[in-house]
């Protein structure tokens, strides 16, 4: 049982990323028996070891737990007109269970694997990243260190009012908050967010977060993350060369032209754009950037649909790759008069207060007992345990 000091870092199952309800609605509605696992990875040195957090984690663990759906919370969810009222109903019941997930300590370094149906384990993702960075960070929590974030975050409003100064573009900037899973706090994030769209809110216009959208009045955003594509590698009827195919085809049949924001980089952009024929770029209403050089990946899309005679301005590109705001900038200033955009940053808005922010994901690493991959664009954000399967995936798609 939690001590009776106990701060809990959750306490909605609304506080998590609106990506992770249209995955789970589609895997509910799609893939309703599908077993998969989760891991837990950090990619760089913590300041201090993580294990020491892992008493802490499973407190935190059980109180999510215990957790479910309040009614007002599943009426935000009905408002939104591609939920649909079975998973709702579904959403209604839910409870995370305990067992399927599991914390244990390998002398530094924290293991979390979440392992069972993956309609009942996919949506601890998102939690357990925010209950480990807040435990992290609540050594940092001093009137110094939230002094130097609100100086940081100040500069950059004032960038956004210089910016504002620039000749307008024939497409408006649109930035949203997509800080949730490696953000400083609850409560950081939700200030950021409020200065944000009190200062500059012509620029501010979504967040992730599907409680702060609530609250705020802001827009949720998100469609799909690699999770979503990675398991039609391992569903059977499907051969692995098809897997994307078979994925964008499904979502498009679930949300018939709602969230049509395709995620491009699972096995690179060329393998993408080779599955991305002229039925699925009429149908999805444009492309979320992850991995790679963001420039050359613009290109290459524009040019794509220049090809199948398309026109880009059409479109819109999502960019979200470990941005901060001069790279969005710059990123806007590029492609601003060509397609339409917008840009998600995470990290640089959420938890830029001078400790080191940590690097940590929760991915897919086994579906119906089988591996899944991710080979993105960028070195060092591939993700597989099976080096055979990842030999055969390279070879399938020239990687």
């Amino acid at each position: 049982m939690p001590s009776s000091t106990f701060q809990p870092v959750i306490e909605s199952l609304l506080d998590t990323d609106l990506y992770k309800f249209t995955m789970w609605q589609a895997m509910l509605h799609r893939h309703p028996a599908a077993q998969a696992e989760y891991q837990f990875i950090c990619r760089n040195r913590p300041e201090h070891p993580l294990a020491e957090l892992a008493d802490e984690i499973e407190q935190q663990i059980d109180h999510l737990c215990s957790l479910g759906f309040r009614q007002d919370e599943l009426d935000y969810l009905s408002s939104l007109r591609y939920i649909k009222s079975d998973f709702v109903d579904f959403l209604s019941l839910f409870h995370f269970q305990r067992r399927f997930i599991d914390v244990s300590v390998q002398g530094d370094m924290l293991s979390i694997v979440a392992r069972g149906p993956q309609v009942h384990v996919m949506g601890f993702e998102i939690f357990v990243l925010a209950i480990v960075n807040e435990l992290y960070f609540r050594r940092y929590q001093t009137p110094d260190v939230l002094d130097e974030g609100r100086r940081r975050l100040q500069e950059k409003i004032q960038l956004l009012h210089a910016f504002s100064q620039e000749a307008p573009r024939r497409f408006p900037l649109a930035i949203s908050d997509f800080g949730l899973r490696r953000r400083f706090s609850r409560a950081w994030q939700t200030e950021v967010v409020e200065r944000l769209r009190a200062a500059v809110p012509q620029y501010i216009t979504g967040t992730s977060n599907v409680a702060l959208a609530k609250s705020h009045g802001l827009i949720p955003v998100g469609t799909m993350a690699h999770e979503y594509l990675q398991s039609y590698q391992a569903f059977g009827k499907v051969r692995l060369r098809d897997f994307q195919r078979a994925a964008l085809e499904d979502w498009v049949q679930e949300y018939r032209g709602d969230l049509g924001v395709a995620l491009t980089d699972v096995v690179g952009m060329d393998a993408f754009l080779a599955d991305f024929d002229l039925y699925f770029a009429k149908l999805f209403d444009g492309l979320r950037h992850d991995s790679g050089d963001p420039i050359a990946w613009g290109e290459k899309a524009i040019a794509h649909y220049q090809k199948l005679r398309i026109d880009p301005a059409s479109k819109r590109f999502v960019f979200s790759d470990g941005l901060n705001l001069p790279q969005a900038l710059n990123i806007y200033r590029h492609f601003a008069d060509r397609v339409q955009l917008a840009f998600g940053i995470g990290t640089n808005l959420s938890n830029d207060l001078g400790p080191q922010p940590l690097n940590i994901v929760m991915k897919l690493f086994q579906c119906n007992g089988m591996p899944t991959a991710k080979l993105p664009d960028s070195p060092g954000k591939e993700h597989c345990t099976d080096a055979t399967f990842l030999a055969y995936l390279r070879q399938v798609f020239g990687r």
